[in-house]
């Protein structure tokens, strides 16, 4: 149990692929109290991340097929839980969001200010145009967020960063299991939190582009675009009781 974090166990889940090269920086760069295990789940690398993770210590699980980005969280999250944490914060492994912003996503979970934290690169919009962020990501970034809020009415600003903290009672109320094993799982999750009535919170970080931090490309974003619009129109028609889809089958907070 960490002090910091008002005596809750925090676990930190880092769904990798390729990592290698950038692992041992991340981990070195997690703020030292906050964060009792940590979880890595790499999605069948063809480099020896699970290597350097078990030489780091660190608990390994090795899918062996690629499941995706959705996928591994679900791993991810799934082992966070059996393990007890109190609190699940992502990490991604490539370095690309600085662990030094953990503390403050964990705090408002931690002393019940939220449910979920996200760290945002648009809070700030200029870190993220600093941090090397391509300018098609930033205007689809914009878009794509002015869209998910107008249809879902929360007023963040932004769905897509992957550096995220949820409590225990989140990820026991959105059924995550039942999202896309890819990049949309993200916004998806967002869409379980909405409907289950959960708090979410924002702090503004910073992020770093280089060759080694994963990211992707101008087509596999215009995908993943139109991915996030088909479930801003499966939410409409599940507002509108035309559509019933499993995965925002959620138990309301009260």
């Amino acid at each position: 149990m960490s002090q910091l974090a008002n005596n809750k166990k925090v676990i930190a889940v880092l769904p990798a692929y390729n990592a290698a090269r950038t692992l041992k920086e991340t981990i070195d760069a997690i703020p030292k109290g906050w964060v009792d295990e940590i979880v890595l789940v790499d999605d069948c690398s063809k480099d020896n991340t699970a290597e350097v993770a078990r030489e780091l210590g660190l608990r390994t699980i090795v899918h062996e097929r690629n499941k995706g980005y959705g996928g591994n969280q679900k791993t991810c999250y799934k082992e966070a839980l059996r393990l007890g944490a109190d609190i699940a914060v992502m990490i991604h492994p490539d370095f690309q969001y600085d662990p030094y912003y953990i503390p403050e996503l964990i705090r408002p979970l931690a002393y019940g200010k939220a449910d979920v934290s996200m760290g945002s690169r648009m809070l700030i919009k200029r870190n993220a145009l600093k941090g090397g962020m391509p300018w098609w990501k930033f205007v689809g970034n914009i878009f794509l967020t002015c869209i998910e809020n107008l249809i879902l009415g929360l007023g963040l600003s932004e769905y897509h960063t992957g550096f995220r903290a949820y409590t225990r009672g989140a990820l026991e109320t959105m059924p995550f299991e039942k999202n896309s094993d890819d990049f949309v799982f993200d916004s998806e999750i967002i869409v379980q939190a909405r409907i289950a009535k959960l708090r979410i919170y924002e702090t503004p970080i910073e992020t770093k582009y280089f060759p080694e931090a994963s990211m992707i490309g101008f087509w596999r974003s215009v995908k993943y675009g139109f991915a996030i619009l088909s479930v801003m129109v499966k939410y409409l028609l599940y507002r509108l009781g035309l559509l019933r889809p499993k995965q925002f089958e959620v138990r309301v907070s009260l």
